[in-house]
Formats: C-alpha cells, structure tokens, sequence
C-alpha cells in the first residue's frame, strides 16, 4: 500500500523579529550569526498564542470538509505541551471538528516528535484496518522565554547564546494512501537510541542544556541512524541515492555540519563537501532561515521549503531526511517525491505577513509570556505588545487564548 503525506502546511504566527536587531543591540556578533547559526529572522508568539493555538490554526491550513469526515487518527507531537495531563490533541480535535469517532493523543520525544507522530500515523493507515481513512499529524512547538529564566540568556547573545536559535511553529499534515506529496518508504528506515541529557525542558519555564554536547550527540545518531539504514537495505551510493537531503535544523546551520560529517565518508575535498551541501541541501532552509527553531516540525519545515525552492526535483525522485531528538533519537528514512508536491501554497506570503517587531517589543512580549506559564488564574493582555492584536489578529479567525480560570484554558475566535 503506497502511503504517505497528501496534504501539509505551517502556521508561523503573524509576529516576527530580525535577528540582526537582537544582535546589534545585545552587542553581539553578526558574522557568527549569518555564518554559523545562518538565520536571518524567528517567530515571536504574543501570550495570547500558545501550543494549542499553533497546532489548530496550524490544522485549518489544510483541512478540507471531506477531511474532516475522513480523519480517525489525530496525532499531535511536542516538547511544548500546556497541561501533563490533558494533551494538545483534544482541544485540536475540538476546534477542527474532527469526528467523534477518532484517536487522538500526544507524543513526546523531544525534536523528534513531529517524526515519531508521522511514523505512528502510516503505520495506521498501512495496517489497512480502516480503508479510506486518513490520519491528522502536527508538530507543535515554542520557545520558553528567555526572560523566563532571570534574563541570563538575553543577556548572553555576544557569546554566543541559545536566544539566537529560540522560536518555534506548528506543522499540520494529511497522512493517507494517497500521497500526493511524499510517499514515505515505510520498509527503508534506520533508527539510533541512547540516554543522554543533551537539551532537556525539567520545568514549564526552563530550557536547558549543553549546546556541544548536543551537537555530539546529533551526529552520534546521524551515524548509527545512516548505519542501521544501510544494514537494511544495502550498501548505497549516498549521493547518488537521493536527489536531496533533508537534516533536522534546530538552527539552518546544523544542517551544513551534519552534511559534510555524512558526506566526509565519501569525499574529502572541502570545495565538493560545499558544493555538494548548496546542491542537495541549502535550498530546503528557507523557511528555517526565517522562523527560527521549528523543533519536532523541522522535517516538514524544510521539506515545504525544499519543494518550493528546488527547480531540479521531480516526481518519483526520492529525498532522504534525518530527524534528531534531545535525549535522544534519530531516525534517518526515505521518501519519493509525489505527483502533487508542487501543489501551490501560500507559505511565503504567510511568512512576509508577519509584523516586525523592535527588540524593546520582543522583549515586552517575551517577559508576558514567561509570566503566564504555570499560572491558576490568567487574563492575556492583547496590548502586549501594544496595537499588534488589533492589527495582526483581529478579525482573522485564528484560535486565541481568552483567559485561564482555576487552570482550565479557554479559547475564542479572533
């Protein structure tokens, strides 16, 4: 049975911070941000966005009614959930109108959510036991403040600080056997594990970890990952297996490092290592380049971007993707090109509608934010940052948090 994503999109919010800003005025160091982290722009969520916001206005942008009747798996990944006990998935279920006759639950591993999500649902719709249905997939995910934590981050940017690879987005994507965009190969998938405490989230307002430890540690499991893949199917020509290559980017440049680590087995030369990364890779960054961390979504990020950029890809070429959670997992799977992944999309100018916020307003928006978490009893203030809602949301039909009362989250339409 061919199975696969039919349908996806993103939601990236509609606020928006220029990392050259934050840069300048924490006294940082533009070359390394345009040489090594790569990112020109990240998404900023006001507190009246949050996880479930993002996954269901993430969903809208790409149910149709038929859908909706369709749909008897709903799987929502993410390190960012609201509650540990209610997931995301229920409030998805109930503003997407989903039938009540669906499976709907949340997975966590960290980055590797959005994968282990699509996994689980082609396993649904390949076992056959409900033909003709589909499943719903998100990805989910935000930055804790950087505020949240005492300003330690902020105030760390010249030396090299996690704040320039903060931000986050919701992916949602049709999974059925129809697979208009990407077939996924379900049988050519090679997956690694080990126990580590690379980036962790041990409380609702703390983002924590060890930035080379991590790095370490993501291409310990790109290696196995590839390792077990080629235990699976045979040994390969890496490059001339795949027209592209997808990596997880929890900052674009993650992608070139992980490139030149899996093509530094085949050549040495360190003009092809680069030419081959522009070639095969740098096209699928795009959007990455302009939301910031897209977490568990980073695979679908890059993807979109990757269909939408690449002049040289076809229908019927296959694309490898490598997928890296904290923790960790790594999953490195491969995937055909489908007869409608050209299919028009508004991404790009949902990304240029965002409003571009001044660091000082960043900054307001950030410290709510963080004030917000963990709280019983909370009323949003829609004027921080001051004229943004009224001019980014209201009137626009997007999910938004209106209050929280004794800990029950209540959403309103803008």
């Amino acid at each position: 049975m061919r199975v696969g994503i039919e349908k996806v999109n993103l939601y990236a919010g509609r606020l928006v911070l220029e990392l050259s800003d934050l840069v300048r005025s924490r006294g940082g160091d533009l070359g390394y941000l345009k040489d090594r982290i790569m990112s020109e722009r990240r998404s900023v969520y006001p507190v009246y966005e949050d996880t479930v916001t993002l996954a269901v206005n993430a969903a809208r942008r790409v149910l149709s009614p038929e859908d909706i009747k369709d749909i008897e798996l709903l799987v929502v990944g993410t390190e960012s959930a609201v509650d540990m006990g209610k997931p995301v998935s229920t409030w998805v279920h109930r503003f997407c109108e989903l039938s009540p006759n669906c499976r709907n639950f949340e997975v966590k591993h960290a980055c590797y959510g959005g994968t282990a999500a699509l996994k689980t649902a082609a396993s649904f719709i390949a076992s056959g036991a409900r033909p003709g249905k589909k499943a719903l997939v998100i990805s989910a995910d935000l930055s804790r403040p950087a505020q949240a934590a005492g300003g330690h981050l902020a105030q760390a940017v010249a030396s090299h600080s996690p704040e320039l690879i903060l931000g986050g987005c919701a992916i949602a994507a049709i999974v059925s056997a129809d697979p208009g965009v990407l077939e996924l190969d379900l049988d050519r998938a090679g997956y690694w594990t080990r126990d580590v405490a690379d980036t962790f989230r041990p409380t609702s307002t703390a983002e924590e970890g060890d930035q080379m430890e991590s790095l370490y540690s993501y291409l310990d499991a790109l290696d196995g990952a590839y390792d077990h893949y080629e235990a699976l199917v045979g040994s390969i020509d890496y490059d001339a297996a795949f027209k592209k290559h997808i990596y997880h980017v929890p900052f674009p440049g993650m992608a070139l490092q992980a490139h030149m680590a899996l093509m530094g087995r085949f050549i040495s030369d360190k003009a092809a290592l680069r030419a081959s990364f522009d070639r095969k890779v740098a096209e699928g960054l795009g959007f990455a380049r302009q939301i910031g961390t897209s977490y568990g979504a980073s695979n679908f990020v890059c993807l979109l971007a990757m269909l939408q950029a690449a002049q040289d890809i076809d229908p019927g070429d296959r694309i490898s993707l490598f997928s890296y959670g904290s923790g960790c997992q790594g999953e490195f799977y491969s995937a055909t090109v489908g007869p409608r992944a050209r299919a028009a999309l508004d991404v790009d100018l949902h990304l240029r509608e965002r409003a571009r916020l001044t660091v000082a307003e960043y900054d307001e928006s950030e410290r709510a934010r963080g004030e917000s978490i963990d709280r019983r009893d909370f009323q949003p203030d829609r004027g921080a940052p001051k004229g943004f809602y009224e001019q980014c949301y209201a009137g626009k039909k997007l999910l938004v948090l209106k209050q929280i009362s004794g800990y029950r989250r209540e959403y309103a339409w803008s």
